[in-house]
């Protein structure tokens, strides 16, 4: 969808995913495009479907969570739309881990067992099960790469205070407890995910999405415990099997390299992917919408009217 102007519109943000339009200072119309990206890169070519997968999937969990804490969705006008309350964000993501994966692994296997300031213990491996869930945040970055940072230097550079810090945290944990739960219903594992949070007249809110293969990563419970054994890669549905297609093609995002060239084919197996996550995770076999870029812009006016 091309960029508009919405009625009373006063602030428009080209993310790297999303499209978001300001409304009265007041509310969020959040549009999920097709772009994708990885190491804080938007890749060259669009995967067709991905913005309704991403906005069906966060509405869905941001749904089955509203009674651990307050969200920021208010409705879902079309496919790729999500319309809601706007927020003061903190500058910070919460990141939930429960496996030692991904950029955990890589920091672990280099050698280092502190992470965010947290203690990561001897003797894991790959894939395994942390004791417990640990939260390793990053800053949010505005433009370039998020940053580990610790709970200390959050508190003590001031971009949280320590009071909601400490309800940030319980969130986060209560919140990943219940994607692990939902997760588990579908035959899934949630190994990690991001939470992101703001304040509206004073009160803490979950904002963005949640529990997406965007955010998240999953691996099939069904054989994990044998693939662990056996030193196996895990079956997994997230965006990693993309980041590490990059890495095995010299991308990590890093200043001049250049991203490799997306065939057809590729596209189409990122796009399986996604609709195989969606169909997995919620139960229901997916059904691809294509508005017209009018159509959208009309339900998101008649949205935004019957809010006022």
């Amino acid at each position: 969808m091309q960029t508009k102007v919405f009625p009373n519109q006063t602030a428009f943000y080209k993310g790297k995913v999303r499209d978001v339009y300001t409304i009265n200072d007041q509310f969020l119309v959040m549009i999920a495009s097709n772009r994708i990206s990885a190491f804080d890169v938007i890749l060259t070519r669009p995967i067709p479907f991905k913005g309704q997968v991403l906005n069906q999937i966060a509405a869905y969990m941001l749904q089955h969570t509203a009674d651990i804490c307050p969200n920021w969705l208010l409705d879902v006008p079309a496919p790729n739309v999500s319309i809601g309350l706007k927020c003061e964000p903190f500058k910070v993501e919460m990141v939930v881990r429960g496996n030692l994966t991904g950029h955990a692994w890589r920091t672990y296997s280099s050698g280092k067992r502190v992470l965010c300031g947290v203690q990561l213990p001897e003797g894991l491996h790959e894939n395994d099960y942390f004791p417990r869930p640990v939260i390793t945040p990053s800053t949010k970055a505005s433009e370039g790469h998020d940053e580990d940072i610790s709970k200390e230097e959050i508190i003590k550079r001031g971009l949280v205070s320590k009071e909601d810090y400490e309800v940030l945290e319980q969130y986060a944990l209560r919140l990943f407890a219940r994607g692990k739960e939902l997760a588990a219903k579908r035959g899934l594992i949630l190994v990690d995910t991001k939470y992101e949070f703001g304040k509206l007249d004073d009160k803490i809110i979950l904002i963005d999405e949640i529990h997406t293969p965007d955010s998240s990563r999953y691996f099939y419970a069904d054989g994990f415990e044998e693939r662990q054994a056996k030193g196996e890669k895990q079956k997994q549905l997230s965006k990693e099997f993309v980041r590490e297609w990059l890495i095995e093609n010299n991308f990590m995002g890093k200043e001049g390299q250049q991203v490799p060239e997306m065939s057809d084919e590729w596209i189409a197996t990122i796009r399986d992917r996604y609709i195989e996550l969606y169909e997995k995770l919620i139960g229901e076999k997916f059904k691809p919408e294509e508005l017209s870029d009018e159509e959208t812009e009309q339900r998101i006016v008649a949205a935004l009217s019957a809010l006022k």
